[in-house]
């Protein structure tokens, strides 16, 4: 599925009513949004430059038109938040500076999972910025190596796009925080799209004003060449375990790998509920249906 149908299909299940309305001041900068938008529109090159915008209070979006990459701050150090291609490195280190962060106070870089757009950034990014890098065991056994899993599902698609090779700093596992300062950032293991995949979630506040961000992984079964997921039952077990972790979650605000999946620039701009006490469930749900489909066309053939 392309990232633009997953993106028709998530905006019917995730309409949700919003926890809270953000202010000015802590909430979306939705001129910022626009601006997004203005610049991205018709592009879907996972390297081309976007502009930064708040996503709410100490979270911002630093990413490309196709790829999400988040910064979370605080005056004791920042948490980087994936790494995106290594194309699109000068761009994220711009846009951090231009919000008014020095890259260098990033302690932290974080992924999500072990494909190269989001993940081929990743050894500029530690090497400009000075942040060690924390990984889950099965991801930096992959990173390592600069290359795809050669078990991966879309390793056929992804066979040709190595990047720069990076071992982890810290190896976490389901539960474990990355702590910067004030900053908490809880990793909740999300096996499926990649043996690695990683989600996180933290407390982004402006004074008392407190909300939920959930940085979850891509859970869309997808499969390259001759792969067939009913070819592997331990997979698609490892698939419906995580959707429902995910489901049993409150999001709070969803961010996923690709922001057009989770709609994230349209409810940045308020055209629908930023956050969704049903956030979690509808994104599992999503992925229910796509494993679904990709079996029973397995079965079709």
């Amino acid at each position: 599925m392309s990232v633009k149908a997953l993106a028709f299909a998530v905006t019917a299940l995730l309409p949700g009513i919003a926890q809270a309305k953000p202010t000015a001041a802590t909430g979306p900068d939705r001129a910022a949004t626009q601006a997004i938008l203005k610049q991205c529109e018709g592009k879907e090159d996972f390297s081309a430059p976007a502009p930064p915008a708040r996503l709410y209070g100490n979270t911002y979006y630093v990413g490309t038109c196709t790829v999400s990459v988040l910064l979370v701050t605080s005056p004791e150090g920042h948490v980087l938040v994936d790494a995106a291609t290594e194309e699109a490195v000068p761009s994220i280190l711009a846009n951090i500076r231009a919000l008014g962060f020095r890259p260098e106070d990033i302690r932290w870089i974080v992924t999500s999972h072990e494909h190269f757009d989001h993940v081929g950034g990743l050894a500029a990014l530690a090497r400009a910025t000075g942040a060690k890098v924390a990984l889950s065991g099965p991801a930096a056994a992959v990173i390592a190596t600069g290359k795809v899993d050669p078990a991966d599902s879309q390793a056929a698609i992804l066979k040709d796009h190595d990047f720069a090779p990076i071992k982890a700093d810290r190896i976490v596992k389901n539960g474990d925080i990355v702590r910067v300062g004030p900053l908490r950032l809880t990793m909740m293991a999300t096996p499926g799209h990649t043996t690695g995949s990683s989600s996180w979630t933290w407390q982004s506040c402006v004074e008392k004003q407190c909300q939920t961000v959930s940085y979850i992984d891509s859970i869309s079964a997808l499969a390259g060449g001759s792969y067939r997921f009913s070819d592997h039952p331990e997979v698609v077990a490892r698939f419906r375990r995580t959707f429902a972790a995910i489901a049993a979650r409150k999001c709070g605000i969803l961010v996923t790998p690709h922001p057009s999946v989770s709609t994230l620039f349209e409810r940045m701009l308020g055209e629908q509920p930023l956050a969704s006490p049903r956030a979690c469930a509808d994104y599992a749900d999503l992925g229910r249906q796509g494993l679904s489909k990709q079996l029973a066309k397995e079965t079709a053939n």
